[in-house]
C-alpha cells in the first residue's frame, strides 16, 4: 500500500522509477503531485503512463473520453460540450479541454460556481488562445437545452483544504430526470467516475446516460495504449 511504500520513507520519484524499471516492462502512474509522471518519465528506463497527477492532467482518461463522444456522435467537431462541477481541480476536464481544443467548431459550455471555475491558464493559455469559443454560467437547467455532451465530474473533497467549503459546494449540480427533460433527444451524459450524488441513479436508466459505456470503452483505450507502447502488433 501507499503507507507503507518506499516514498513514505523519503525516496524520490526518479529513484523509484528507476527501481521500478528493473522490475516492470511498463509503469502507470497516479501521483497528487502535479507534473511527477513528467520527473519519472525523464529517469525511466521504459514507458511511463500518466495515470492521473494531482489536479493537473488525465491522459489516458481523455483517450477514453475522446473514443466515448466519437463512438456515440460520430465525429469530434461541430459539438457543444457541457463541463459541470468542479472544472477547477478536475484534472480530467483540463486534459479533455486540451484534447478537444484540436477540433473544429467546438464549443465549451463551462457550468461551475465561481469558486471552482476553470483555472486561469486553461482560459487563457488553452481556451483564448486557439479562439475557442466559450462561456462560463453557474446555471444547469440554463445550459442543457444547448448542449451535444454534458460530461459531469463530482466536487472532489480530497482537493479541499477546508471541509466547510467542500460541504457548501458538493451539492450544487445534481442531474436528475427533470434536469434531463430539458435536453435534446441524442445529447449524452459522461462521467469519469466515480459519482458521488451528482448524478442520480434514476437517470442511470435513461438511454443518454453513457458513463458505464465510457468505463468500457476505457479498458478499450488502455489495452490499445499498452499494446502500442510494448510495440505488440497484435494479441497472442
Amino acid at each position: 500500500s501507499a503507507d507503507s511504500s518506499s516514498a513514505t520513507k523519503g525516496e524520490s520519484v526518479a529513484d523509484t522509477i528507476r527501481v521500478i524499471s528493473c522490475y516492470a516492462d511498463i509503469c502507470a502512474m497516479r501521483h497528487p503531485k502535479e507534473g511527477a509522471p513528467l520527473v519519472a518519465a525523464t529517469h525511466s528506463g521504459i514507458p511511463v503512463i500518466n495515470a492521473g497527477d494531482g489536479g493537473h492532467q488525465h491522459p489516458t482518461q481523455t483517450l477514453t473520453d475522446l473514443l466515448s463522444i466519437r463512438s456515440l456522435k460520430g465525429r469530434l467537431h461541430d459539438l457543444t460540450i457541457g463541463l459541470c462541477g468542479d472544472l477547477k481541480f478536475g484534472r480530467t476536464v483540463h486534459s479533455l479541454i486540451n484534447a478537444l481544443v484540436r477540433y473544429e467548431n467546438i464549443k465549451f459550455v463551462l457550468i461551475s460556481p465561481p469558486e471552482l471555475r476553470v483555472p486561469e491558464y486553461i482560459r487563457e493559455d488553452v481556451l483564448k488562445a486557439n479562439n475557442i469559443e466559450f462561456v462560463e454560467m453557474d446555471s444547469l437547467d440554463e445550459a442543457m437545452p444547448s448542449l451535444d455532451i454534458l460530461y459531469m465530474t463530482r466536487v472532489q473533497k480530497e482537493r479541499f483544504f477546508n471541509e466547510e467549503d467542500y460541504i457548501r459546494l458538493k451539492d450544487c449540480y445534481i442531474l436528475d430526470k427533470d434536469k434531463m427533460k430539458l435536453a435534446k433527444e441524442d445529447m449524452y451524459v459522461l462521467h469519469p467516475l466515480p459519482r458521488v450524488n451528482e448524478i442520480s441513479v434514476e437517470v442511470d436508466n435513461d438511454p443518454r446516460a453513457a458513463y458505464f459505456k465510457q468505463a468500457q470503452y476505457g479498458v478499450y483505450v488502455r489495452m490499445a495504449l499498452i499494446m502500442t507502447l510494448l510495440e505488440v502488433e497484435k494479441p497472442c
